[in-house]
């Protein structure tokens, strides 16, 4: 397990320089190390490479030089946030690579709201597959809003928001979200959203929910006690509410119960629908990560998983060292990611 690491997928788009750029202000603020990840496979007939370009059937020269040109960039916003990145490239289908990849990390980080490509394949027609079928947490990190307006990202985390309730990936979701606000020193708003009829006027319903609440925030009290927490219960959909409070928040904290396909459509999920329309990141706590913790208590080892199929991954992981693009591409990425990419750096220099 690569437990002091950070990975973050890239395909080219500016939704996953955006990623990026989260991602590196993460690992700064936290210590931890950044692996820039992009991946490839090779088509059976002439398709787009990436997001812009075309390749033959085959050519994998021109997909590894796309690749490490779409690093090259990911790499230039790394280190304007003052982390050094190793860069890899992996070839294989996304969607299956980054499951693997899920094994090896405790953070993955990926953008959401690109034309195509990554975002397209991990989080558009699979129904949030990344999320939902990860062996490690994920975060998501949107490019616009629902009216394909830019979205600003704050380089520093002072509100936090996670959907509480009593599932086991629900539970540890709310462990994970003030682990997270500690660590940033934002306050926590914890959100239990129930059935739209129930009746919140009634005191003694009220109180009912607030019990339960309380009870499920006793241990975070405990291991947090400076930690500032608002206590919120909410009559109504989880994924409008939640919705509601990524624009208000910095980052949003949920579980997901993993799952997909029709079964996910039946059951409304509200990670996989908070992803679609979120304002803010979503910190998605997925149900086999969870379960892999379990079996790491229950067995006393380091990984919830063979130490093959960890390792198996070193066949087609491969480190490519770049170069880091010009100043003027960088900057130019700033400006198409972030709507105040220019307020950064002027205070970045005034620093």
């Amino acid at each position: 397990m690569n437990d002091n690491t950070i990975l973050v997928g890239v395909d080219g788009s500016h939704a996953s320089y955006k990623a990026t750029w989260w991602a590196a202000n993460y690992a700064k603020h936290m210590g931890l190390s950044l692996q820039i990840v992009c991946a490839y496979s090779l088509p059976s007939y002439a398709a787009v490479s990436f997001d812009a370009t075309y390749t033959s059937m085959g050519d994998d020269n021109a997909a590894h030089n796309d690749a490490q040109e779409i690093l090259s960039k990911a790499k230039a916003i790394a280190d304007e946030q003052g982390v050094n990145a190793q860069t890899l490239i992996v070839t294989g289908d996304p969607s299956s690579v980054f499951v693997e990849l899920s094994r090896n990390y405790n953070l993955i980080v990926i953008g959401n709201r690109g034309k195509g490509g990554l975002a397209e394949r991990l989080l558009g027609t699979t129904s949030s597959s990344l999320p939902a079928y990860a062996y490690c947490p994920i975060v998501v990190v949107p490019y616009t809003d629902d009216k394909d307006n830019l979205l600003h990202l704050n380089n520093v985390i002072t509100k936090v928001a996670v959907g509480s309730d009593d599932t086991k990936w629900g539970l540890r979701a709310l462990q994970i979200a003030a682990d997270f606000a500690a660590n940033w020193g934002a306050e926590l708003d914890v959100i239990t959203v129930v059935p739209g009829n129930t009746n919140l006027d009634d005191p003694a319903q009220k109180q009912k929910f607030e019990d339960v609440l309380d009870a499920r925030l006793e241990s975070i009290c405990t291991t947090h006690p400076d930690l500032k927490i608002r206590k919120s219960i909410v009559a109504g959909r989880a994924v409008e509410t939640l919705t509601k409070a990524s624009h208000t928040h910095d980052i949003v904290v949920v579980g997901s119960c993993g799952r997909g396909g029709l079964t996910g459509l039946l059951f409304n999920s509200t990670s996989q629908g908070l992803l679609q329309h979120s304002a803010s990141p979503v910190y998605v706590v997925p149900r086999k990560f969870v379960e892999a913790e379990e079996q790491r208590v229950k067995t006393g080892t380091a990984s919830g998983t063979e130490t093959a199929e960890v390792t198996s991954l070193e066949e087609f992981v491969r480190e490519v060292p770049v170069e880091r693009a010009s100043e003027e591409t960088e900057r130019q990425i700033e400006i198409d990611i972030d709507p105040k990419a220019h307020e950064y750096r002027q205070d970045d220099n005034e620093q």
